[in-house]
């Protein structure tokens, strides 16, 4: 094994920690790491971020479903809703200036973050949309279905405008709208990105675009790593500690981007890269919301690449 190969596994292992411990934090880490550290174009990141996360957050997510810490219905409603919403994001951010998206973006996972470290410890519910019994199990009204249909919706749309999103965004709506705990809501997470990784997948694989099968490979190899490390730890946390941790990891996510976004460093942002290679790459199934007006054969592969 080469030092790229033992590298590429490193910068997998990193991507698996943050999913593993935050239930978020995939494409926004994996395409910088992918870009900068290993060398790919932006196309090929954002492939093979979607191969590594997808298979990485589903792997996390299936090693919570026996102990009864993920709630599946609950992820396909909220994900199917996601995946529904994201063309309309895509469509709509492609028509905001950058400037405008990645400020809005970096303010909302400040507030956010914020909102996620005030919530208290997770109590019984007794308010009528989304009930739990004593158990923390939910019991599913007509209007629950509702408001996570459209939560899941509203996601999908923001993380389109957006380009990123993710865990950053599904943790603390289902949280907030479902009432689920912290730990119950990053294992459902997983399923979610998982799910919408999978359609970002077969979309890339239907226009043409193709993926270095090692590479990959050995990306997703260190994600399961990572992803085993980050849910042991993430067992060891109570749950105010958790949300105080996602809090954080949000906080430097948006002043990252800020500082991106004002000039205060020289490289692009991640969530720059990702808008605009999400704008191109996204098949939307709308025809008439399609916006990229790209030629794939434009994407040149960098040549310093291994």
């Amino acid at each position: 094994m080469t030092g790229f190969d033992t590298l590429t596994i490193v910068y997998g292992t990193i991507i698996g920690i943050s999913l593993g411990l935050t239930g978020g934090g995939g494409s926004i880490f994996a395409v910088p790491l992918l870009i900068y550290g290993l060398h790919t174009n932006v196309r090929e990141a954002v492939g093979i971020s979607l191969a590594a996360v997808g298979a990485t957050a589903l792997f996390g997510a299936l090693m919570h479903l026996r102990p009864g810490h993920l709630e599946v219905k609950t992820a396909f409603v909220f994900a199917l809703a996601g995946m529904a919403g994201a063309p309309f994001g895509t469509w709509i951010g492609a028509r905001l200036p950058d400037a405008l998206t990645l400020s809005v973006f970096a303010l909302l996972m400040l507030f956010v973050g914020y909102r996620m470290w005030r919530i208290r410890a997770p109590r019984i519910q007794t308010e009528p949309t989304c009930p739990r019994d004593e158990n923390d199990q939910l019991h599913w009204t007509s209007r629950c279905f509702v408001l996570l249909m459209l939560s899941g919706l509203l996601v999908g749309v923001l993380s389109g405008i957006f380009g990123v999103g993710g865990g950053f965004i599904i943790v603390p709506a289902l949280i907030m709208v479902s009432g689920m705990n912290i730990h119950r809501a990053v294992s459902s997470s997983l399923l979610v990105i998982a799910l919408i990784c999978v359609s970002g997948v077969a979309s890339y694989l239907i226009r043409g675009d193709s993926m270095p099968v090692k590479l990959s490979s050995l990306f997703i190899i260190g994600g399961l790593i990572g992803m085993i490390g980050g849910g042991l730890l993430r067992s060891r946390l109570s749950a105010s500690m958790l949300r105080r941790v996602f809090a954080v990891g949000m906080w430097l996510v948006g002043l990252f981007v800020l500082a991106q976004n004002l000039g205060f460093a020289s490289s692009p942002s991640p969530a720059t890269m990702l808008k605009e290679e999400v704008t191109e790459l996204n098949p939307t199934p709308y025809p008439w919301l399609d916006t990229s007006g790209k030629s794939p054969e434009n994407v040149e592969t960098d040549p310093k690449r291994s």
